[in-house]
């Protein structure tokens, strides 16, 4: 029997989910699937530009296995950029230590904790209708609010 995987922690929902060749239709595109702690190495190691023990620890998880994770996302990204493929963030083992969401009406991103139930205002438009990014992949609790219908 395997072993159980650990929640990896992720810093926030990726403020997009998908990333495809231009001009192609996406319907005509295979799509190459990127975890959600797959993205998580890259944004350590190669954005944030941390050493694999500094990034493993911001995840919690081990050494080695950052070291897979990191290894597989770059050859999937990889493959996606030569083949002209479709990557699709989803998935994974992992929890989410903070929230994002982005205003529907300007695409400002905002910062927010998981318990606020609060009326949020863009703080750029003014806006109150927003999404809830973290949702999009199954978490969270924020519900976006539409004008003239309520909180759902």
């Amino acid at each position: 029997m395997t072993r159980p995987r650990i929640e990896r922690r992720v810093k926030e929902p990726p403020r997009f989910q998908r990333f495809k060749p231009v001009g192609i239709p996406a319907r005509l595109l295979e799509r190459i699937y990127l975890t959600l702690d797959e993205f998580e190495a890259l944004r350590l190691a190669d954005y944030k530009d941390l050493e694999h023990q500094a990034a493993s620890e911001e995840m919690g998880i081990s050494r080695p296995t950052f070291t897979r994770l990191i290894d597989s996302a770059r050859k999937k990204v990889a493959k996606a950029i030569i083949e002209g493929k479709e990557i699709f963030i989803m998935g994974g083992a992992i929890y989410f230590r903070n929230n994002i969401i982005r205003c529907l009406n300007c695409g400002t991103i905002v910062p927010i904790d998981f318990e606020s139930n609060v009326d949020i205002k863009c703080p750029n438009c003014g806006s109150i209708d927003f999404i809830n990014l973290a949702q999009q992949f199954g978490f969270g609790k924020f519900h976006r609010r539409r004008r003239g219908h309520g909180r759902r």
